[in-house]
Order: structure tokens, then C-alpha cells, then sequence
């Protein structure tokens, strides 16, 4: 299966960095499209989105200063499929397209996600202290996946931090 194309400009407000695409992702070539995925609902409710947007909208959210990736490229069923040399390899390539594309947070959808690039055993919610790439802000949030047993309230709670620093 191919990977899904990154949805990704110059200067954006916020690049999202999920884990991998899920299976649906790679069929249908959009990010979040896993129907139990619930990414554009908390979007949408944090107020980050004017409207609840579907996946095979993702590129219009370049409009808005939203882009999308993933620390790793091959879809799977579960993150837990991926490899360390995927994630290693993954990071660097994240941290180059960080350095060239310079968006102003980078979102990391799911603790494991931050954890993986930042190469930290522990993280917090939200905004962290220090960045990988200097001049671009690191922010936390819960993964979106259905198997996350997190609350649809609290993953909003902690998205709507995202609106301090757009």
C-alpha cells in the first residue's frame, strides 16, 4: 500500500504529525480517514475548524494554515506495527520537513508520536518547554484513534490550548 501525500507549505500555523496512515488513510489517500477516527470531530469542537471538515478535504485545510504528516510513511492497521528503524528513519525526515517548511506549531497527534521524535521517555500534554527545531513550537495532543479510551471532552479540552498559540 502507498503512502498518503503530506499535505504540507510553507509558514504554516500548524503541521499535524500523527503516528502512520491507518489502512483506510492509505486507501482512500487522506489523512484521518479511518471512519472511528474521531481527528476532524475534536478539530472541529476545539474550535481550531469553522466547520467539521471530512478526510477528503484534508488539502483544503492548507487555506486555513493547517497541514498534515506523519512521523512514518507506511500504513498499518496499528501503530504498534511500527518499526524503531521506521521511527528513526521517520524522525529525521520529520525534523528536515520541519527545518524547510518552518510551520509555526507542530501538533503531534498521539504522546507516543512526540515521544518517538523528540526522543523523550515522558511528555506532557500540551506546549513544550523545548523545541527539536529551534523557532517552531512543540505541541502534544491525544492521539484521535478510536482505540484511545480518552474521553471526546478531554481531547478537545487539550486541543483548544492549540488557539493560544495560532
Amino acid at each position: 500500500m502507498n503512502p498518503i501525500p503530506d499535505q504540507i507549505q510553507p509558514n504554516l500555523k500548524i503541521l499535524f504529525v500523527g503516528f502512520n496512515p491507518s489502512i483506510r488513510s492509505g486507501e482512500t489517500g487522506h489523512h484521518f480517514s479511518n471512519p472511528n477516527n474521531r481527528f476532524w470531530k475534536i478539530l472541529h469542537q476545539a474550535g481550531i475548524t469553522p466547520r467539521l471538515y471530512k478526510p477528503e478535504e484534508d488539502h483544503s485545510l492548507l487555506d486555513l494554515g493547517y497541514g498534515f504528516t506523519n512521523i512514518v510513511a507506511r500504513p498499518t492497521k496499528a501503530a504498534d506495527e511500527i518499526t524503531k528503524e521506521e521511527y528513526q528513519k521517520g524522525r529525521n525526515i520529520l525534523i528536515q520537513k520541519i527545518k524547510r517548511y518552518q510551520p509555526n506549531i507542530v501538533c503531534f497527534v498521539g504522546k507516543g508520536v512526540y515521544q518517538q521524535y523528540a526522543q523523550k521517555r515522558e511528555a506532557k500534554w500540551g506546549l513544550q518547554p523545548e523545541s527539536v527545531v529551534k523557532g517552531t513550537l512543540e505541541f502534544v495532543a491525544p492521539s484521535s484513534s478510536g482505540l484511545v479510551r480518552m474521553k471526546i471532552e478531554d481531547m478537545v479540552g487539550i486541543f483548544k490550548q492549540l488557539q493560544k498559540y495560532i
